[in-house]
């Protein structure tokens, strides 16, 4: 699938690829670089997506180039938990993880979830911000064992 947008008097062609499983080496090193970039650390990403239910992994590429992701997984069978993404702050406002959750949302719901569930922090408002516009509703806080301040955010895909 592609998408055309117009940024800087540029035409930029992205394409969002679905993978269902681990994919191939090209794709998770690029992943693995732009979650150390944007979240510092990508130490046993792997080993965590390897061992998620129903892992789901929607890449936004240039060329090569994985320029955003967005990773979930099954919590039960109506229920779905998206749970990493980020993307390149080169390639930042230019909808990608607009799109990126678009392409989730719809995956989730032709697969037939009926919720699906994040988790953001107050440092990252642009996220928090995407998805309460997006639908999302918050539905908890709470502080985690390190001491980190969470919000967790549904939405209905049914509606």
């Amino acid at each position: 699938m592609l998408r055309a947008i117009e940024a800087g008097g540029f035409h930029l062609r992205f394409d969002y690829c679905i993978f269902t499983s681990i994919p191939d080496v090209d794709v998770l090193n690029g992943i693995l670089e732009l979650h150390k970039d944007i979240f510092g650390t990508s130490d046993d990403l792997i080993n965590k997506m390897s061992s998620k239910p129903q892992l789901l992994i929607i890449t936004a590429m240039e060329g090569k180039k994985v320029i955003g992701f967005k990773i979930g997984y099954e919590i039960d069978h109506s229920s779905f938990y998206s749970w990493l993404g980020g993307v390149d702050t080169y390639y930042r406002n230019q909808a990608i993880a607009t799109m990126l959750m678009e392409k989730q949302h719809q995956y989730l719901k032709e697969k037939g979830y009926k919720i699906v569930q994040t988790k953001t922090m107050n440092k990252w408002r642009n996220m928090l911000i995407l998805n309460i516009k997006n639908g999302f509703d918050v539905v908890d806080t709470y502080t985690d064992e390190k001491g980190l301040h969470k919000i967790l955010l549904q939405k209905n895909l049914l509606d």
